[in-house]
């Protein structure tokens, strides 16, 4: 543990925290991408199996534990207030995110066993989950404020990942290749974003995307 993995760890805690009170407040779905919250379900189901086998510390499992129930609670807030929303823009094809993280889950593996592969994929698919919610924030052009948090805090923490693994490379001479890769390509897809929040929102314009 270090300062950059803590605090990439409660960035994460806060951007579900502020997904579940914007949607439980405005009883709404509007604007969030169901296809982006199911893929985080699958993204956590699958890195985590290690629950069942495995002990790390008791920060390790509840940490796990938080992000599998509030992934599925989530999905299940959406489901219950979709019918509030007006028609949806939640038109992204998923299955080409999940086809293709499977595919390099197959090539890029530290070994070739079902938990291995499954935790690779997971790597893979968290890296491009964000894209059917990127892509109903361009449809809509505007988000709500709440929204727009969401997507930067969830951004963040995978941003500081990156100081993490560098920080553990040199100080326990460890880094985990396949980790890295999908990070990076995480943050690479957030970029976008990350330039749009800071003009539009930490400038105190409204935000909107562009067309």
């Amino acid at each position: 543990m270090n300062i950059f993995r803590i605090l990439g760890d409660i960035s994460h805690l806060i951007s579900i925290l502020i997904l579940i009170h914007a949607v439980s407040t405005t009883k709404s779905a509007q604007g969030i991408s169901l296809k982006t919250q199911a893929a985080y379900v699958v993204v956590f189901v699958s890195r985590y199996l290690d629950l069942f086998f495995r002990y790390v510390s008791l920060y390790n499992t509840l940490m796990k534990l938080f992000f599998i129930v509030s992934s599925i609670y989530v999905v299940f807030l959406l489901n219950r207030y979709k019918k509030n929303s007006e028609k949806t823009n939640d038109i992204f094809p998923v299955w080409y995110l999940f086809g293709g993280a499977f595919v390099f889950a197959l090539i890029f593996n530290y070994e070739f066993s079902i938990v291995e592969i499954l935790w690779s994929f997971s790597l893979w698919l968290e890296s491009v989950a964000i894209i059917p919610q990127l892509v109903v924030l361009q449809r809509t052009g505007e988000a709500q404020l709440l929204t727009t948090h969401y997507i930067f805090a969830l951004g963040l923490y995978r941003a500081l990942y990156i100081p993490n693994w560098i920080y553990r490379y040199y100080t326990e001479g460890r880094m985990d290749k396949i980790a890295v890769i999908s990070g990076i390509l995480q943050t690479i897809v957030y970029s976008d974003f990350f330039y749009i929040y800071y003009k539009k929102v930490v400038k105190n314009l409204k935000f909107k995307l562009p067309e």
